[in-house]
């Protein structure tokens, strides 16, 4: 994942506040928190003299832009759908434990990882233990990948 430092040092550094933040330092923290999108920053995307700055971050932030809100990143091309993910869940254990005790996969309305056209799918991200405030750091789908298709952000 980058670092705030790594952005900063590729946005204009004009402190110029049309992104709505004091400093480009904050925009590059908020960058990373997704409180800011790249595009907030107008000089980067209006000015020539910026385009090359503006085409590595773009690089930079590419891992960022194929994450979920808690870092959770699914290759595709590695998920083979055995759905382990899906069964190790703790959120889908508790909340739908005769669907997974079953076998049959989550039966609730909302589950957070779903197999779809043999691949998992990421749902519903605001039920993982990995989000709002009371968030911990749960790592129960990619421990259980036996492809590691499953990867965070921090990682």
């Amino acid at each position: 994942m980058p670092t705030p430092m790594e952005i900063f040092k590729l946005l204009p550094k004009t402190n110029c506040k049309i992104c709505g933040e004091q400093t480009c330092m904050s925009f590059a923290f908020k960058v990373i928190t997704r409180e800011r999108k790249l595009e907030d920053c107008k000089p980067l995307f209006d000015e020539e003299k910026y385009k090359k700055q503006l085409e590595e971050l773009i690089n930079l932030l590419e891992p960022l832009e194929k994450a979920t809100e808690t870092g959770l990143i699914v290759e595709e091309d590695l998920c083979t759908g055995c759905a382990n993910c899906v069964v190790v869940c703790p959120v889908h254990a508790s909340e739908d434990p005769y669907g997974m005790g079953s076998g049959k996969g989550p039966t609730i309305e909302n589950p957070i990882l779903l197999i779809e056209n043999g691949v998992v799918k990421v749902i519903n991200m605001l039920l993982c233990r990995r989000y709002g405030k009371e968030r911990i750091l749960c790592v129960a789908c990619r421990e259980n990948c036996p492809t590691d298709a499953i990867r965070f952000l921090e990682e």
